[in-house]
């Protein structure tokens, strides 16, 4: 093989480009660009979002390393890569501080009404301050659920505001006293409980549509709801309906059922929710951090060694190489 090139559909860091040159693997950024592979020479591939099916896999003979830019791995074929005997693994860390940070604005967002104030500004509608409905956030109760690197991080960031935090988790009344955080004993007292809930849970069959008609009906009429995490955790026809009914506040949401979400959703029209795109790992110093991790993981499989945060160590012995 005379070349060799990595997959990278959306951008990257430039950082981790440059990485991925002087170490004399050439990266293809951009949909058309990957298209366009000579399918012979990739040898890996970096993926923020969207699907890599086991065709796609197939088509690349020589592919070795999938690298997941993030956490989440749903959208790899996992079954297919260990098939084929590809290599998988993410960046975990890396975004941390991004994405809990993302939620605490996203909160702060919809408590002090920013986006509404921003356009009555441009309006020339100074006379919204008179309207109310602006709260604090100190002492206000937040349950976190998830209990992960980044909920930690959210619970300990709002703690350090002043609020009450809850989380739902398998660690004792205890282990979570010592923290200073209370011990939420089922999802409804939870619910029930939280001016603003947070989630951070991880995109299970489990955890599928664990916030449904019914759980939004458990939440008080003044709380707001904050998805950082996956569109998969939220039934989302059911927040509709519920932030069209008033059954809570509002929602701050940087991820959706489909990405991107349709312009034609009713989503987009509703005053008392924030949309971003699924930018809250994308702080510039998180984007760094995970183009380095992603690219070293890349180089380490290349030259035959394990990363640590391999997916799918079972084919290690029996890869492509």
């Amino acid at each position: 093989m005379s070349r060799r090139f990595c997959l990278i559909p959306q951008p990257i860091h430039e950082s981790g480009v440059r990485q991925l040159r002087e170490n004399g693997i050439e990266p293809l950024v951009g949909e058309a660009a990957c298209e366009s592979a000579p399918v012979e020479d990739v040898v890996a591939a970096i993926y923020r979002s969207g699907q890599f099916s086991r065709t796609r896999m197939v088509q690349l003979p020589n592919l070795r390393a999938i690298a997941v830019h993030g956490v989440g791995i749903d959208g790899i074929d996992l079954p297919g890569a260990n098939e084929l005997g590809i290599a998988v693994f993410n960046t975990p860390g890396a975004n941390n501080r991004s994405v809990a940070e993302h939620a605490i604005a996203l909160m702060f967002a919809l408590t002090k009404r920013i986006p509404e104030s921003d356009r009555a500004v441009r309006e020339g509608n100074f006379s919204f301050r008179f309207e109310g409905g602006l709260r604090e956030l100190l002492g206000a109760r937040l349950g976190v659920i998830g209990f992960g690197a980044i909920g930690q991080l959210t619970a300990k960031l709002a703690l350090g505001m002043g609020m009450q935090v809850q989380i739902l988790s398998r660690r004792s009344e205890e282990e979570l006293a010592a923290l200073g955080l209370q011990k939420a004993h089922s999802l409804e007292s939870l619910l029930a409980t939280s001016d603003v809930v947070s989630l951070h849970a991880p995109s299970l069959p489990e955890t599928q549509h664990m916030i449904g008609a019914e759980q939004l009906k458990t939440m008080k009429p003044s709380a707001f709801l904050i998805n950082t995490s996956r569109g998969a955790l939220v039934d989302e026809a059911a927040l509709i309906t519920a932030l069209q009914t008033g059954q809570i506040a509002g929602a701050g949401l940087d991820v959706f059922a489909v990405e991107p979400l349709p312009a034609s959703s009713p989503l987009t029209q509703l005053s008392n929710v924030i949309l971003t795109p699924h930018a809250a790992a994308s702080a510039e110093q998180a984007l760094m951090r995970m183009a380095s991790a992603a690219v070293s993981g890349v180089l380490d499989i290349l030259d035959d060694r394990a990363p640590a945060s391999l997916i799918n160590p079972q084919i290690w012995e029996t890869r492509r190489r």
